[in-house]
């Protein structure tokens, strides 16, 4: 009897979403204001068609500010994906409710769809943002058993936080930049690596965000500060980079006319529910 309660304990823990915002404000804004600045003329005006005289820095943070909102309860599965380090998308059992690739591909769906309302494109638009910036925090392509390190507690320079939080803002917050220096300073790919990254897909970015997962757990008595700063602060600000160069590539291919396939965009379909 007690194995079955505890059995079906880890499985309710394991279904329950991430607690965590991906980035944090200052990391989505950072991938935001890189796509500004990458975008096509074509797609910087389909952009404004949707938006108005709201920018890509404005709209990143939207769907981590609703979560609070019981209305939007049905959007918290959409922010990650778990996968263990055995498993791929492609073979993993998919959440019921939905998890970050099937919501890219479905919300660009909705932005390729000229029947779509106003207002859903809107919507849509904030969450691609949103999601695409998502997908490359490595976390957010997440262990089950520590429900992408939400569970595994550490210190930041002393106060009591989990490893989850450390990616999403910790690190970031510690170079004491606000969001717009922090993409000057990081906003310089080569024409190489703007081909290449545009060129992948989202099953693409969560391989890559799972090859970097067994760095992130290297947190030795987990006493983390300067030295985890120093030695992981390269690779946040490289999965910025390419996040908002890859989301400009989206946008980019999305109204540029005609619109060209967008590779790994239209992933396996949600199953339908029981």
């Amino acid at each position: 009897m007690k194995t079955c309660c505890v059995a079906g304990l880890s499985l309710m823990l394991a279904l329950q979403p991430y607690s965590a915002f991906a980035w944090g404000p200052t990391g989505h804004r950072v991938v935001g204001r890189i796509a500004e600045r990458h975008l096509s003329e074509a797609a910087a005006r389909g952009v404004a068609g949707i938006l108005g005289s709201e920018s890509l820095v404005q709209a990143s943070t939207w769907p981590d500010e609703i979560r609070s909102d019981p209305a939007w309860d049905r959007a918290k599965p959409w922010h990650f994906v778990s996968l263990d380090d055995n498993e791929s998308y492609e073979t993993a059992p998919k959440s019921p409710g939905g998890d970050i690739v099937e919501a890219i591909g479905r919300f660009t769906r909705v932005l390729q769809d000229p029947r779509a309302e106003a207002g859903k494109k809107i919507e849509a638009l904030r969450f691609l943002v949103h999601f695409v910036g998502d997908v490359h925090q490595p976390l957010h392509v997440g262990r089950r058993d520590d429900r992408g390190g939400n569970d595994v507690q550490v210190t930041w320079f002393g106060e009591s936080t989990n490893l989850h939080a450390v990616w999403d803002e910790k690190i970031i917050e510690s170079e004491k930049l606000s969001f717009s220096e922090l993409a000057e300073i990081v906003d310089h790919p080569t024409q190489t690596e703007l081909r290449t990254w545009q060129s992948t897909g989202v099953l693409d970015w969560i391989k890559e965000s799972m090859a970097v997962r067994a760095r992130v757990y290297e947190i030795g008595d987990k006493k983390l500060g300067y030295l985890y700063a120093y030695q992981h602060g390269p690779l946040v600000k490289r999965r910025l980079l390419q996040a908002g160069v890859r989301l400009a590539g989206v946008l980019n291919a999305l109204f540029d006319s005609p619109a060209p396939s967008i590779p790994d965009q239209l992933p396996v379909k949600r199953p339908p529910a029981p």
